[in-house]
């Protein structure tokens, strides 16, 4: 998960219009850059081997159509809404309403795994091995639902300085350990096959969730047409840049150990400065998770209960939703449900990569119809048109190269329609006379 990724994201609010280009960038920086990179070179390498380098490239150059078509609406179309603002445009309530299923259910399935990845690190200088990681995932769970039913949140400010400490991180890392790789790593290079790059890249969605946040900039800008596209530009860059060159990393570094490490920076930086390096790391990555967990639970919230003011939800999840109150129903519906994710990925024995396949399958799916929407609401046959067709096609395999964890996916988006039919079918119904 994103930093800041997620449902709504918490970021410093910039009103009139003042946004500067450096500010959008880091911010967007900020969006896309997340837990999910402590790990996934690691789970990305135990799927495909060296050949999941090809998977992270492919994932790199994705963005530049998938950001490129998000800062073309937000240029055209600066609104707060982002994606359900423009889907809704494009194909109506129905479809708006599917999205935010998207976003809020993805959020049960991705709690647990976010909260193992930074277990792995803790239980990587204290060991106690799954019991600790499964320990350390239900305290953050339950005690981020906890700090959000409090009305305590993490300030934008927070969100954006815990993602430039990882972006240092990860500078850093590459550094000191790339000196101690070898080309030796790289073979054999497809060890899995060469299909089984395309389920890394479906798993590597995962830490490319949050271009769509680009969009939900674009009124903040001072002249959205003018710097969005420069931001979003730099963004991509920079992102790119961090992600391979991590990846390149670990796979020349740690060889075969890295998809079975459970904290890969914690073992890169141990080889260049000692194993006193992996304190820091696991207390950045606690402090990370936090963070994104925070923002989602607090996002995620405050969307479900939008979804049941606006019929799409149980109406009992509306309270607490208005400006300045907290929605301590729909917090409780979000950590409840992560919580019992999390039991039956232990019961069950599920590794990360299920479960991150089923929260990157939500976040594909939203994709797939923000670039749909955007095929609508774009000139048609202008560069920003045909960028957006690139996007759309290029998700739409993503979304088949999940596999049957995209079932989920598509079966909240069912699910979503069927209840906004039932409930207004439902409404229109006369009442019962005397």
């Amino acid at each position: 998960m994103a930093t800041t990724a997620g449902l709504t994201r918490t970021s410093p609010a910039v009103i009139g219009g003042s946004l500067t280009v450096a500010q959008g960038a880091a911010l967007s920086v900020g969006a896309v850059l997340g837990t999910g990179v402590i790990t996934l070179p690691a789970l990305a390498a135990a799927v495909a081997g060296p050949a999941s380098l090809l998977a992270w490239a492919a994932l790199v150059l994705l963005s530049v159509p998938l950001a490129s078509t998000f800062a073309a609406l937000g240029a055209r179309h600066p609104d707060g809404g982002g994606v359900s603002t423009y889907v809704r445009r494009a194909f109506g309530e129905r479809a708006a309403g599917a999205v935010g299923w998207c976003f809020f259910f993805a959020i049960p399935v991705g709690a647990p795994p976010a909260s193992m990845m930074a277990g792995g690190y803790v239980a990587d200088v204290v060991g106690g091995g799954r019991t600790t990681t499964v320990v350390v995932a239900a305290g953050l769970i339950l005690g981020t639902g906890a700090m959000n039913l409090a009305g305590l949140r993490f300030s934008g400010r927070v969100q954006l300085a815990l993602a430039s400490v990882l972006a240092l991180l990860m500078t850093a890392t590459v550094a000191v350990a790339l000196p101690h790789g070898s080309t030796a790593s790289l073979t054999p290079f497809a060890p899995n096959g060469w299909a089984a790059t395309g389920t890394a890249a479906a798993v590597l969605v995962w830490g490319f969730a949050g271009w769509e946040a680009v969009a939900s900039l674009a009124g903040d800008y001072r002249d959205p047409r003018r710097d969005v596209p420069r931001a979003t530009g730099i963004a991509v860059v920079v992102v790119g840049v961090l992600y391979l060159g991590l990846a390149t990393t670990s796979v020349l570094v740690l060889g075969p150990a890295t998809g079975r490490s459970q904290a890969p920076l914690s073992d890169l930086m141990a080889i260049s400065l000692g194993e006193q390096a992996r304190v820091v790391t696991a207390v950045v990555a606690v402090l990370l998770t936090i963070g994104a967990m925070n923002a989602y639970f607090a996002g995620g919230s405050r969307l479900g209960a939008a979804l049941a003011r606006d019929g799409a939800l149980p109406r009992l999840l509306a309270r607490g939703g208005d400006a300045g109150e907290v929605p301590r129903r729909s917090i409780a519906l979000v950590t409840v449900t992560s919580a019992l994710s999390l039991v039956v990925a232990v019961v069950r024995g599920l590794g990360l990569t299920p479960l991150m396949l089923l929260a990157t399958g939500c976040f594909t799916l939203v994709y797939v119809l923000g670039t749909a929407s955007a095929l609508r609401l774009l000139p048609r046959g202008t560069v920003a048109w045909w960028t957006a067709l690139v996007a759309f096609v290029s998700v739409t395999a993503l979304l088949v190269v999940n596999g049957v964890h995209a079932l989920w996916a598509l079966g909240l988006a069912v699910l979503s329609l069927g209840y906004r039919s039932g409930v207004r079918g439902w409404e229109r119904r006369p009442s019962a006379g005397p």
